[in-house]
């Protein structure tokens, strides 16, 4: 069984929140504090993390950022705050989806488990038969280790980073809007979310790029989307 954790202050929402995943055969922790929840999702066997912003102890976006950089799993944030600066930065920080409260629990478990889905496959070894290792210029990714290099120095992206730049890379030379990329990378419907498709651009080429103001890889085509440059 599949062990997924929940941090959230509001037991009735952990609890509705428990009896929905364990209704779709998950194990379900639930942690109330943030740094007891932090501490929880770093040493424990968990597949995913649903964390609550306003936290007593850590908050939800410190808990982001520490999480992604230990462990590679879908972070989901569930949170009353419905900003889109708080979006953008909870995106930044390396969440994979952010559901505004009031939500449906049956919606939120349907995207937890087509983040798994979309992990599992990305992170299960596998390919379609292509080439393991797409080259270009001084930058190469390895599919089946899923490991990237510039130069001969390997670059640490996170799970979706990585999704975002092998997606681009595979179809090169051709324009994807932020929708498609939204829809083709989390598979889920992007209206109002499409902020995340921004950030992880800025952070991909913050770390492949020698000068992310001047993208060579990633270009961006205005009005349009973003293209990969062979």
């Amino acid at each position: 069984m599949r062990r997924i954790l929940i941090i959230e202050d509001d037991n009735y929402i952990a609890e509705l929140q428990r009896d929905y995943f364990q209704l779709h055969d998950f194990s379900v922790t639930i942690c109330g504090d943030g740094k007891q929840g932090l501490e929880e999702a770093l040493r424990g066997d968990f597949v995913l993390v649903i964390v609550d912003l306003q936290l007593p102890g850590v908050d939800g976006f410190e808990i982001c950022r520490q999480i992604r950089e230990k462990r590679d799993m879908p972070i989901l944030i569930v949170s009353a705050k419905k900003e889109e600066i708080d979006k953008i930065r909870g995106f930044g920080l390396g969440a994979d989806d952010f559901v505004t409260k009031p939500f449906s629990p049956n919606e939120l478990v349907a995207r937890a488990k087509a983040h798994l889905a979309r992990y599992e496959r990305y992170n299960g070894g596998r390919d379609n038969g292509t080439a393991d290792v797409i080259a270009i210029r001084e930058l190469s990714l390895h599919k089946t280790s899923r490991r990237v290099y510039v130069r001969d120095r390997e670059i640490a992206l996170t799970a979706r980073e990585y999704d975002v730049l092998l997606f681009l890379a595979s179809h090169p030379n051709r324009v994807f809007s932020k929708d498609e990329l939204f829809e083709r990378i989390w598979g889920l419907d992007s209206n109002g979310d499409i902020a995340t498709v921004t950030v992880h651009i800025s952070r991909i080429r913050e770390k492949i790029e020698g000068d992310p103001s001047n993208p060579q890889f990633i270009e961006t085509v205005w009005g349009a989307g973003y293209r990969f440059n062979v």
